[in-house]
């Protein structure tokens, strides 16, 4: 990547210099005049540089290839794509950016990573360096990955419900199997069989054999009542590797279970280090817009098949703010589906006519909709709503509280609700009930979207086993 903000022959030598590490195969060049002798008009999208034939800028810089993008030309779809159709053309390795200020600036140098990281490639700037995730490729079934933005956007909570209305759909060919990796999950490995069973006693019992038995396999298996595979990660690089997972070693597991999909759950903005077939990105409304469409949300946007917008109302975010990160996370990826939902609570059993303390880790905000929506839709007389789910100082005023006044402790499956709510529940004689958060969609169809997701991914695993088949046996291994 080079501009006109250098004098060529500077460049030249940078160039030099570059071959001693690199095949250099191709150029793009970014804008900017100031040094150009000759002049050098860039165009948007990849179009051919009128200065690169046998006279111009190219052969000064010994570039057998040279294109053109605008980065400033505010289309940053084509931005993307002009730069990921050079690395797939020429099969790069590497982008290496010599490019500067003010042609390249912080936002442009974020696009470029993002593009460069989409097609498998490196980018390499004089001082820093992101790497693509080599991700494991699963041969035993279609795999659906649902990644997310960060922390508490919901994610869990979507992942539930499509593993349950796929595995409904799916139950006569062996259902749907959630490999989930969490902050606090296993040292190996562990599958976890939902459904009828596995309950408030048996979390319990996990819990006080030393397990985080509120780890997202858990809170999966009990909710969405299908298989789950837990696993643990630590620590979340720029482009969403993980640090140190456990998730490769799950995999001979998956292919035991007999299940028709797998579903891949994220952790914060951690992407799992398994290539899947089709992925929905999960992000919530109320996060800065940069977040999902800039910075690396952009590298997330670009590995997406479809967009769900969560919390879309107040106190998380106004309509207006909904709007906009809609309409730049479509400039991002043109076509992208996009479906905007909010979050209400759904009790694992009924609470109707009981006097309910209800812990969560939503926002002081969101107490009066989630206490109306407890008492409009599932008949509860509630004493106490408890945002202190993460904090647990706070946690244990709450659930003090909650002992003298409720007959009922409802809490989400997150942060403490297993070694402080639920035990506070035992101590105080208190029946303990578990709450989903239920995705509903306010604008799009949320169920036609999670299916059209595993047709696609279906359909996409028949073409890649075919075309592995053909090429080595269906062996399986990284892309």
């Amino acid at each position: 990547m080079i501009d006109g903000e250098h004098y060529p022959p500077v460049v030249a030598a940078a160039l030099d210099g570059l071959r001693r590490r690199y095949d250099v195969v191709a150029g793009i060049f970014a804008g900017g005049r100031e040094k150009l002798r000759g002049g050098f008009a860039a165009a948007p999208g990849l179009a051919a540089a009128p200065g690169a034939g046998p006279d111009g800028l190219a052969r000064e810089l010994g570039l057998s290839r040279l294109a053109a993008i605008e980065p400033g030309g505010g289309d940053v779809a084509a931005v993307l794509e002009a730069v990921r159709a050079m690395l797939r053309e020429v099969r790069a390795e590497a982008l290496v950016d010599l490019s500067d200020e003010p042609v390249i600036g912080y936002r442009e140098r974020f696009l470029l990573m993002s593009a460069a990281l989409a097609e498998g490639a490196r980018y390499v700037a004089a001082d820093a360096e992101v790497r693509p995730q080599r991700f494991a490729r699963l041969d035993a079934m279609p795999a659906l990955g649902v990644i997310g933005t960060g922390k508490r956007v919901g994610k869990t909570a979507v992942s539930g419900w499509l593993a349950r209305r796929l595995d409904g759909r799916l139950a006569g060919r062996g259902g749907v199997v959630v490999v989930a990796m969490g902050r606090g999950g296993p040292p190996e490995p562990e599958l976890v069989r939902g459904g009828d069973g596995l309950g408030p006693a048996e979390l319990l019992a996990a819990s006080r054999a030393g397990r985080h038995a509120a780890s997202d396999c858990y809170e999966d298996a009990v909710l969405a009542g299908v298989t789950t595979i837990g696993c643990r990660r630590c620590g979340g690089g720029l482009a969403g590797a993980p640090f140190n997972d456990n998730v490769r070693e799950a995999l001979p597991l998956l292919a035991s279970s007999g299940a028709a999909l797998a579903v891949f759950e994220g952790s914060g903005a951690v992407v799992p280090p398994v290539a899947c077939d089709a992925t929905v990105c999960v992000a919530a409304a109320g996060q800065p817009l940069e977040y999902v469409a800039g910075y690396l949300g952009t590298y997330r946007l670009l590995l997406s098949d479809a967009l769900v917008l969560t919390q879309c109302e107040p106190p998380f975010a106004a309509a207006a703010d909904v709007a906009a990160l809609a309409t730049a996370a479509a400039a991002v990826k043109p076509g992208l589906r996009i479906v905007q939902t909010v979050f209400r609570p759904r009790p694992a059993q009924t609470i109707r006519g009981r006097k309910v303390a209800f812990f969560t880790t939503a926002p002081e905000g969101a107490v009066p909709r989630l206490a109306r929506a407890l008492a409009d839709d599932h008949g509860a007389d509630v004493v106490l709503v408890s945002t202190g789910l993460a904090d647990r100082r706070r946690l244990a005023l709450d659930v003090a509280r909650a002992a003298k006044e409720a007959d009922v402790f409802l809490t989400e499956i997150k942060a403490a609700a297993v070694d402080v709510v639920a035990e506070a529940a035992a101590a105080a004689g208190r029946e303990l009930v578990f709450c989903d958060n239920e995705p509903v969609a306010g604008d799009g169809d949320l169920g036609a979207l999670v299916d059209e997701l595993e047709r696609l991914a279906v359909a996409r695993f028949a073409a890649r086993s075919g075309a592995a088949g053909r090429a080595d046996g269906g062996s399986g291994g990284e892309v």
